[in-house]
């Protein structure tokens, strides 16, 4: 039996998107066929990188993508992780996916000092790591 395929998507695919995939790959992969992909490509962000490690999970492996209307089409759950994105998403003309809206700061545009920024980026991983778990959990 398939997996439910689970199609995170973010305006540039280098953060939150990202982060949404590396969570749910390592909490539910068993469970769930997970992608991202954003309306552009805008490459891995590197502090998303460091922020993945530090919470155990690898995403350098990970390419930025843009949206594939295959995956779009056959996804189970679209779940958009930023206002520009949920906007802007492709018509679906999969009429049984469920389309979410999960909305989090870009850690990208976070200003200060280099700690502060990081300090960003971790926050907005930890609420995406506990939307991914109530997901998992609650199924919603």
């Amino acid at each position: 039996m398939n997996k439910p395929l689970v199609y995170f998507l973010c305006t540039g695919n280098s953060c939150r998107s990202q982060i949404a995939d590396g969570f749910l790959q390592m909490l539910g992969g068993d469970r769930y066929e997970v992608k991202s992909a954003g309306l552009e490509s805008h490459g891995l962000n590197p502090r998303a990188i460091l922020v993945m490690q530090e919470a155990g999970i690898d995403i350098t492996h990970h390419t930025s993508d843009v949206i594939d209307s295959n995956i779009l089409n056959r996804a189970d759950y679209i779940i958009t992780l930023c206002g520009h994105a949920d906007d802007h998403c492709p018509v679906i003309s999969n009429e049984k996916v469920i389309k979410w809206h999960w909305g989090f700061d870009d850690p990208a545009k976070a200003t200060g000092t280099e700690e502060e920024i990081m300090d960003q980026f971790r926050n907005v991983r930890d609420a995406i790591k506990v939307r991914i778990e109530q997901f998992l959990t609650e199924g919603k």
